[in-house]
């Protein structure tokens, strides 16, 4: 991911309709439009001033302006919120206005040269966006079918089965149609419907954890295993103190990727023949199911981070 050596720094508070920026070490602030017209002002000033910008992930309000400064050849950052949070916990911050926000963005920087993504190219881009959206819907979907189940238990299945049903029917539909707009983006990649083809030889990884672990790690092969298990948040933290040896546990990192890399772990410790065989001792050895799932989810991940890398596909042989 490299280091931005910039010692000129803009933070930026993106929300729906302002940028609020904060720029180091002059301490200047400002308010610009999140329009096509606030994006040129914050490019330019990047520009004159040799700064480096960088903002909180918000869910794609920030897109547009990542894009216009990346377009730009403006070193661009885009930062964990949780991040942020615990640094300014560890400062003592306790207010929060948009002002104070952008300040912290930019000191978090200042701190951790190292920190966030830089762009995906726009391939992933979009299929991050598809990704995102087809969880929304299987989410909204999985709330339908118990509030089905719930009317049943309730004796008023009949009342809204006609509605349910055709909601229901639209959800699937949906959900399929972006199943293939996913499906098409990765075709016409040569690059990712090589990684694609990699990560469904695994057993274990479907077409769901596959684009997942495209979209939302596109780092994925160029990183260490140990690096590609800490973006996940399967890598253990340790809870350490003197002579005690706390409990190990797991966290931080891509949290949807992470549930995604659960569901994919629990089929690969019935069906992949390395990962069953591993799971199998941990359970012998008394592990808790928490603990043996999360550790073959850790283990595929560094498995598929290794296989593209080599470019090579599944075998008994290559892990």
């Amino acid at each position: 991911m490299g280091t931005i050596p910039q010692t000129e720094i803009i933070g930026i508070d993106v929300s729906r309709d302002w940028l609020d920026i904060h720029c180091l070490p002059q301490g200047q602030w400002g308010r610009l439009p999140n329009k096509p017209e606030g994006h040129a002002q914050v490019v330019q000033l990047a520009t004159e001033q040799g700064a480096a910008v960088c903002f909180e992930a918000t869910g794609g309000q920030e897109w547009k302006l990542w894009a216009a400064l990346d377009a730009a050849g403006v070193a661009t950052r885009q930062l964990p919120p949780a991040q942020i949070k615990a640094f300014a916990a560890s400062r003592g911050t306790r207010a929060k206005t948009d002002r104070i926000d952008a300040e912290l963005i930019a000191r978090f920087m200042a701190f951790r040269p190292d920190a966030g993504r830089t762009l995906p190219h726009e391939k992933i881009r979009l299929l991050r966006a598809l990704v995102s959206k087809r969880g929304q819907l299987v989410e909204t979907r999985k709330r339908l079918l118990a509030q089905i189940k719930a009317h049943g238990k309730l004796g008023s299945a009949d009342t809204f089965e006609a509605m349910d049903a055709e909601l229901k029917g639209l959800l699937d539909r949906q959900i399929a149609k972006l199943e293939i707009q996913i499906e098409q983006v990765i075709a016409t990649d040569a690059g990712l419907a090589a990684t694609t083809s990699i990560l469904r030889s695994v057993p274990g990884i479907g077409p769901v954890a596959s684009t997942m672990l495209i979209a939302e790690m596109p780092e994925l092969g160029q990183i260490t295993g140990e690096q590609a298990a800490a973006l996940t948040g399967l890598a253990p933290i340790a809870h350490d103190s003197g002579a005690m040896r706390g409990k190990r546990a797991i966290g931080g990192g891509r949290r949807l990727l992470r549930h995604v890399m659960f569901q994919a772990a629990l089929v690969a410790s019935h069906h992949n023949p390395v990962l069953k065989v591993f799971a199998k001792r941990l359970r012998t050895a008394g592990k808790p199911h928490k603990v043996v799932i999360t550790a073959v989810a850790r283990k595929l991940v560094t498995i598929v981070n290794a296989l593209v890398k080599s470019g090579q596909k599944w075998s008994t042989q290559t892990v």
